[in-house]
């Protein structure tokens, strides 16, 4: 992503003036976009054993493998990264879905009782109630006992949606559209829990349901994107009944991939009438 590039181009020009003050010449250029080179700027460990395995496995992971360390602390370089990886998970806690994207899907937002995100991250029982107005909304605008339904909440990380809604929204439209099934209205749930959807279920009685949300974001990816689906979620739907694609941004699933999927798993569950642990993929 253009932030997470801007992030790394500040983190070399943090340790070139280091190296300047130290008064040490780099001794390797580093092209840009060039794979190779990339996982050769990774391999920090001095004279490794094998180089090749160390190589094979820190190309097959983002995981922070063989950092090295200065005596018995880590790099200046490797600290500099963790502390812009653990900003950016704390940037996609507290931010705020762009309006821009709810506006170019014509995506209507109604809330949870989280009222803030201090409480959200302290009562997750507050983001699974739909607010008395925006239940009033959601009867007001929403097409009632569809076959498929799809709502669209911040989560832990409004950067996700920022990130992968444009790539996986058409991709599950046009999913469901191969296959026949048709959809009610979209929208947007700010403060959403996963269980919201069940509170959603109860209101407009769909067939089958999918949530995309935001994840709980780590310190190698702030902007993964999980799609969470049921068959008829209601009050007292219990996780194993709810089926789950994970880890969906542009360094895991591919958006455009998993909105297709969607598409395929949402069929399943209707011909099969089930969903989580019940139903066979």
């Amino acid at each position: 992503m253009k932030e997470e590039l801007v992030l790394d181009t500040l983190v070399d020009k943090v340790m070139a003036e280091l190296e300047r003050k130290l008064g040490r010449e780099k001794t390797e250029d580093v092209a840009e976009g060039e794979d190779s080179e990339q996982e050769e700027e990774r391999i920090a460990v001095p004279q490794p054993k094998w180089r090749e395995g160390l190589r094979e496995l820190l190309a097959s992971t983002p995981a922070r493998i063989g950092v090295w360390r200065a005596g018995t602390r880590p790099l200046t370089k490797e600290v500099l990264r963790f502390r812009r990886d653990h900003a950016a998970a704390v940037d996609a806690v507290y931010g705020e879905v762009s309006q821009s994207i709810l506006d170019e899907f014509q995506l209507f937002a109604v809330e949870t009782c989280f009222q803030n995100t201090e409480n959200y991250l302290k009562r997750p029982d507050m983001g699974r109630i739909i607010t008395d107005e925006g239940v009033s909304v959601i009867k007001q605008k929403c097409k009632q006992r569809p076959q498929v339904q799809i709502v669209v909440s911040d989560g832990l990380s409004a950067n996700a949606i920022d990130a992968n809604l444009r790539d996986v929204f058409p991709a599950l439209l046009d999913s469901l559209r191969a296959y026949g099934l048709q959809w009610g209205t979209p929208f947007f749930v700010r403060g959403g829990r996963v269980a919201c959807m069940d509170h959603i279920g109860e209101i407009l009685q769909p067939d089958v349901f999918v949530l995309l949300i935001g994840e709980r974001p780590g310190l190698v990816s702030a902007q993964s994107m999980s799609a969470y689906m049921c068959y008829r979620p209601r009050k007292g739907t219990v996780e194993s009944q709810r089926t789950v694609i994970s880890n969906i941004h542009k360094g895991g699933t591919p958006p455009i991939e998993a909105g297709a999927h969607i598409g395929t798993v949402l069929k399943k569950m209707l011909e099969q009438k089930a969903s989580g642990v019940q139903l066979a993929i």
